[in-house]
């Protein structure tokens, strides 16, 4: 029984990707194509290979995360020691996102801060006057 093979395009149909990532994914070494000539025959192996990889980039893994991770099951017969560095490789990726989502509500608070400022400054009907933009300016740079 012959095992299915798919052509570059196939793939990339398949993922929604260009033939160009998919060159750039085997450059990197997550996929290793057999070739015929020039063309380049995709065994399911890199089938399976390419969506783990693009499945690690929505979870936002490096490259080099997601090649560690694919190699490491590859090179085993039990899959523990590869759940253990995954999991691993989810909690620093957790802590990462976690501290972006922490960096993100306090410029948001800054941001409300300034628009508040802004507001009530418009609020008060006062004449554009160089010393009220000096006074929004200086507010505004020591936040």
């Amino acid at each position: 029984m012959s095992e299915t093979t798919y052509t570059i395009t196939d793939l990339a149909r398949e993922f929604g990707l260009t033939t160009r990532a998919i060159r750039f994914y085997e450059d990197q070494g997550l996929l290793s194509p057999q070739r015929a000539g020039r063309s380049r025959i995709y065994a399911n192996r890199d089938r399976v290979r390419l969506k783990l990889t693009l499945r690690g980039k929505r979870l936002g893994l490096s490259l080099s995360e997601i090649r560690e991770l694919i190699d490491m099951y590859d090179a085993t017969a039990g899959d523990r020691a590869q759940l253990q560095r995954f999991i691993e490789v989810l909690e620093k990726r957790r802590d990462a996102l976690e501290q972006q989502r922490e960096d993100i509500e306090a410029v948001l608070a800054k941001i409300n801060t300034f628009e508040q400022q802004c507001r009530r400054l418009l609020g008060n009907g006062r004449d554009k006057q160089s010393d009220d933009h000096s006074e929004t300016s200086d507010s505004i740079a020591h936040h």
